[in-house]
């Protein structure tokens, strides 16, 4: 009679998620994430949570300001490259812009990455690169979160979120509620896409053009990737610096929706904006997507940035000065348009 064997137990690898990995992905990443460390960190990494020592005694009326965000299909250009240490930084700009607009200082970042299957290189790539902008930005990176999720993700790729936490005195909140006719608009200079519209130049060049990531494209001067991986600029130090100069009434950072959507966020009642085309110059990937997909010029400004990542509002009287305080800051900046009466619209012509 021949005897029966028992088949031996399955474990967490056998489902796909592999604890080791993950512990070396940590091993790995610890170094970049303690070297953001501020002294308000009190946790160590492998907490349960970050702690932070925020003191409110340095603000007369502190208010906390939150923000969340991603990267996009941005990272799909990162999966094409093979290259991880962009994405990171990306977020940690974008998410730091979105509350330097209500004139928050960032205080500490939190990130998720999940994936199908952990690669402990790929997520501490990631990671440096989430640290290296929270190191640009000023801010602690005090938590984070890999999740690996078998069967979740298409091999090879992963998602990443990020969460800042920033405060500002109730008094220097920046939120357009003093913009008036006649004020300016100043356009401060993106690096390309950021991380918006994407999904649509992915559309134009690699499907419909048939191109990739490899491809050398003469008016780009660049490759494909290269240019699409271009950092998300993180805008914090130019404004601190205007800030010291001018009064600064609004800022509208510019992702999603573009000039169109995003500047009428901070216009008060009774004000519209009208932008000046050709005040500033639009890079030439925008160009070439424009060309390439013939996409009509109103879906261009709702869709993309233009080549204008933030618009400042300040007086007439101290536009100059705040354009040559950008400038000499490193930020190229230019007069796009002015403030005028009407109903929160923006008219670009």
């Amino acid at each position: 009679m021949r005897s029966q064997e028992t088949p031996p137990g399955l474990t967490y690898r056998d489902a796909g998620v592999d604890i080791d990995a993950q512990d070396r992905a940590i091993e790995l990443m610890r170094q970049e994430v303690r070297a953001t460390f501020t002294p308000q960190v009190v946790t160590d990494i492998g907490a349960f949570g970050g702690m932070y020592a925020f003191d409110p005694a340095e603000y007369s009326q502190p208010l906390l300001v939150a923000s969340i965000d991603g990267v996009g299909t941005k990272l799909k250009i990162a999966f094409l490259m093979d290259r991880h240490d962009t994405v990171g930084q990306d977020l940690v700009a974008h998410c730091v812009n979105d509350i330097l607009v209500l004139g928050a200082k960032p205080l500490f970042f939190l990130d998720y990455v999940a994936t199908g299957r952990l690669a402990p290189e790929v997520v501490a790539a990631v990671v440096r690169g989430l640290a290296r902008g929270c190191r640009q930005a000023g801010c602690a990176l005090i938590a984070g979160e890999t999740a690996e999720m078998p069967g979740f993700y298409q091999p090879g790729e992963y998602d990443v979120a990020g969460c800042i936490v920033g405060v500002v005195d109730r008094s220097q909140v920046i939120d357009g509620h003093t913009i008036r006719p006649g004020d300016v608009l100043l356009g401060l200079a993106s690096a390309g896409l950021h991380t918006n519209g994407y999904s649509l130049a992915r559309k134009i060049l690699l499907e419909q053009e048939g191109l990739t990531v490899q491809d050398y494209v003469a008016e780009l001067g660049t490759t494909v990737g290269e240019e699409l991986l271009k950092p998300h600029l993180c805008y914090r130090d130019p404004v601190e610096r205007v800030r010291a100069v001018v009064p600064v009434k609004g800022l509208a950072h510019i992702t999603g929706g573009g000039l169109v959507d995003n500047l009428p966020r901070i216009l008060p009642e009774g004000t519209a904006a009208v932008i000046a085309k050709g005040t500033w110059p639009v890079p030439p990937i925008f160009k070439l997507l424009a060309a390439r997909g013939r996409v009509p010029e109103a879906e261009l400004y709702r869709t993309f940035n233009m080549g204008v990542g933030m618009v400042l509002v300040t007086t007439a009287e101290a536009a100059e000065a705040a354009q040559e305080c950008l400038n000499v800051a490193g930020t190229p900046t230019y007069r796009i348009g002015t403030v005028t009466e009407g109903n929160r619209r923006v008219e670009i012509r």
